[in-house]
């Protein structure tokens, strides 16, 4: 039986992953390309440097390109082969217009609809991969019907990933779910079924779950909504934690035991980030201003007003131990992406303490293990649109990252890489002006240790006594 061949617009943190553990399952069952008008991140794939870190993911690449697993520029070629197209761009929250700083921009979900009828010469499964506002498989298809040619017909899916970055491949081996949403049809239940042939190479039946189109796409955005708004909650009661001395650590691990609740996403922090949270969570907001829900948008809104407020809460924290003032200090920053195990540094709570600290003058020495340092002063200068040459003049950045703590009046842990735990801190010290601070916003260091060694200890949730 010939292999199904797909197509996946999109070489990204979800397109690249997804397609390569779909070619590594579906073995001579599948032959997959993944496309992109970037062809500098097709090269890139091409490559023995991928454009993403993700763990696993070089092994998954190099064991399946160029067998099963092919990455191109040529999207014509790519769509009319494919049986299946999985749509997976970026969705980026409006920076302009209706809906700006709320709303999804779906442009090049728009784009990608024109060239699929405008390329397709037979008729295709096209799914959204994106993360998408609830109905957009409704301008998906109308797009496409109002543009396909004679004889041709589209049967839109909804199959939202669930990914966690950093544990991307692990989740996409064992996932808790595939969730295919699709017109309750008979060609959209033909299309389903499709779909779930693909996944149960590797998935038990019992864990592809199917639904309606407009209940895939909500549950991706709920899902969402509902850990950040976790991580949220816990983070509220870390600023009572300090203010009344109570331990957050332990407070979590108190409530984790209620088997209602359990223990995950309670790690309070100095605050969540990355591509989905806070953009979904707006989208959310913005979905039902559009449905005249008020009181159900401004009880998601608070969610990220909160992460908002831990992350300037911890920079102010910094700056007041700091004697008020960090004007030409070295501040250490360690680590810049928004969680370990990933170079993504999108919505990354490293960058706004990052910019709080810069708009008091601080001189920040930043290192992370494996953020693109193009990218930390890309993502700077963004918050510093009003003024982008400060980052030349404020920001060092470090490959070393004894280079970056020495002679710092303060070290700063912002993301919660495994190496920072291992670190010699007396060392460190020993080069620190007095007195040395370290402030752990991840809650991941050794505290009792460093309070030896001599440094003052702050970190979120918690007082630290000597």
């Amino acid at each position: 039986m010939a292999p199904t061949n797909i197509c996946c617009i999109g070489a990204g943190y979800v397109g690249g992953p997804t397609c390569a553990v779909i070619a590594l399952k579906g073995g001579e069952n599948v032959r997959v390309t993944v496309v992109d008008i970037n062809q500098k991140r097709i090269d890139a794939w091409n490559s023995d440097e991928l454009p993403i870190y993700e763990p696993q993911l070089d092994e998954v690449v190099r064991e399946c390109r160029g067998k099963n697993l092919f990455f191109s520029t040529d999207v014509k070629k790519a769509v009319q082969d494919a049986e299946i197209i999985f749509v997976s761009v970026n969705t980026p929250t409006k920076s302009y217009g209706l809906g700006r700083g709320r709303a999804a921009d779906v442009k090049y979900i728009e784009s990608c609809a024109r060239s699929i009828a405008e390329y397709a010469t037979s008729s295709k499964i096209v799914i959204e991969k994106s993360t998408v506002p609830a109905r957009t498989a409704h301008t998906l298809d109308c797009i496409l019907k109002a543009n396909c040619k004679e004889g041709i017909t589209f049967e839109i899916l909804s199959n939202p990933e669930f990914l966690a970055e950093g544990t991307a491949i692990r989740d996409l081996l064992n996932p808790d779910r595939v969730l295919i949403g699709g017109a309750q049809t008979e060609g959209g239940l033909a299309a389903i079924e499709k779909l779930s042939s693909v996944y149960a190479h590797w998935v038990p039946t019992e864990r592809i779950i199917h639904t309606n189109t407009w209940s895939s796409e909500l549950s991706k955005l709920a899902a969402n909504a509902f850990l950040a708004q976790r991580i949220s909650s816990i983070n509220a009661m870390s600023a009572i934690c300090e203010a009344t001395e109570a331990d957050v650590t332990e407070v979590a691990r108190a409530i984790g035991y209620d088997t209602r609740l359990g223990p995950k996403f309670l790690q309070a922090s100095v605050g969540f980030g990355g591509s989905c949270f806070q953009k979904d969570i707006l989208n959310l907001v913005y979905l039902a201003e559009s449905l005249n829900l008020p009181e159900v948008a401004d009880y998601w809104r608070q969610v990220v007003v909160m992460n908002d407020y831990q992350e300037r809460r911890f920079a102010s924290k910094i700056i007041r131990c700091l004697f008020n003032t960090v004007s030409n200090k070295k501040i250490c920053i360690l680590g810049f992406s928004f969680k370990k195990d990933t170079g993504d540094t999108r919505e990354s709570a490293a960058i706004y303490v990052s910019q709080h600290l810069m708009d008091e003058g601080a001189q920040l020495a930043i290192f992370d293990p494996k953020v693109k340092h193009e990218q930390i002063i890309h993502d700077l200068k963004t918050v510093s649109s009003s003024n982008p040459e400060r980052v030349e003049k404020l920001v060092t950045l470090h490959t070393d990252a004894y280079e970056a703590m020495n002679e710092a009046h303060a070290i700063v842990v912002l993301t919660e890489w495994d190496e920072f735990k291992d670190y010699d801190y007396e060392k460190a010290y020993e080069s620190m002006p007095k007195p040395a601070y370290i402030f752990d916003g991840r809650l991941i260091l050794d505290h009792k240790k460093l309070l030896n060694i001599g440094f003052n200890v702050e970190v979120i949730g918690k007082v630290v006594h000597k």
